[in-house]
């Protein structure tokens, strides 16, 4: 089954009203927001990827999380497969710097024994407190849709991972994502509706669209791309399908108090709609990555 598949059949489950049926990437109890994300090698990092980057990028795309609420990191527990001994040492190296670098102390949780040749599952759990925390699906038709920072930086970085040649900012934007907590904190008495990009631009603006039972219109041409992935030679539309960026992705209906784009709009209707320059374009196959 697909992840929706999967989470289609969590929701018969008996749930916390916390849980808010299943429709965000946060669960809140009271201000205390939670939230999990595990990475998996050959999946969301390449077992070629130094031990201390991978440490960065778990710790990181679940404080992106915590961003998209406008939450305060408390701490996080950590789920760890125990294996090669030199490989567990450069982990703790990288977890200790990305922990000292968001003021975000560890909890506690849980440590396993690797079995061998068994790809590494890392798992982990941030906690963080927000006052205001806006959902996935709040946005209201005449909004506004904005992102901050670039798009498509982390995607050109896996390609460089791999192989291809290319410099390295763009490489370090995939495996040293940076959460945009301050961004998230200033942005979150202002939004309806907040979340970051993980998956891909497109698919994650459907994703907000359907939350909010609206249409999400989104042109292209004002993608923000940064100099050096134009340089790379990936267009507005590949980036807006790559994941990996982390930026935050939100509605609001006045201007925002942090740099932002401006990329589209919310509308009646449910789907998703791609213009360049005003006019309409068809979707492209693939929107972003799905498990």
């Amino acid at each position: 089954m697909t992840e929706a598949d999967f989470i289609a059949a969590l929701r018969r489950l008996p749930l916390h009203a916390g849980a808010h049926d299943l429709t965000d990437d946060a669960a809140h109890l009271g201000d205390l927001v939670l939230t999990k994300d595990m990475i998996v090698a050959g999946v969301h990092f390449l077992p070629s990827d130094p031990p201390t980057d991978v440490a960065w990028k778990l710790v990181a795309t679940n404080l992106s999380d915590l961003a998209a609420k406008g939450a305060v990191p408390v701490g996080v527990m950590l789920g760890y497969p125990i294996g090669d001994d030199d490989w567990d040492r450069a982990f703790l190296s990288g977890l200790d710097a990305v922990l000292r670098a968001f003021d975000c102390p560890l909890l506690g949780g849980d440590t396993v024994k690797l079995p061998p040749d068994a790809p590494r599952i890392l798992s982990l759990t941030a906690l963080g407190r927000s006052a205001h925390a806006p959902r996935r699906g709040g946005a209201r038709p005449g909004d506004s849709l904005w992102i901050t920072g670039t798009i498509g930086d982390a995607g050109a970085g896996l390609a460089i991972a791999k192989g291809a040649a290319g410099p390295a900012s763009l490489l370090a934007r995939y495996r040293r994502p940076t959460p945009r907590l301050a961004e998230g904190q200033a942005l979150a008495r202002h939004v309806h509706a907040m979340m970051d990009v993980s998956d891909g631009l497109l698919i994650d603006a459907g994703r907000m669209a359907a939350a909010s039972g609206l249409v999400v219109e989104i042109d292209v041409a004002a993608v923000p791309l940064s100099d050096d992935l134009q340089a790379f030679g990936h267009d507005a539309l590949t980036a807006a399908t790559a994941g990996d960026d982390y930026e935050l992705l939100f509605a609001c209906d006045t201007e925002p108090p942090v740099p932002a784009t401006r990329i589209g709009r919310f509308v009646e209707g449910a789907g998703l709609t791609l213009l360049r320059h005003g006019h309409p374009i068809p979707l492209p196959d693939r929107l972003g990555y799905q498990h």
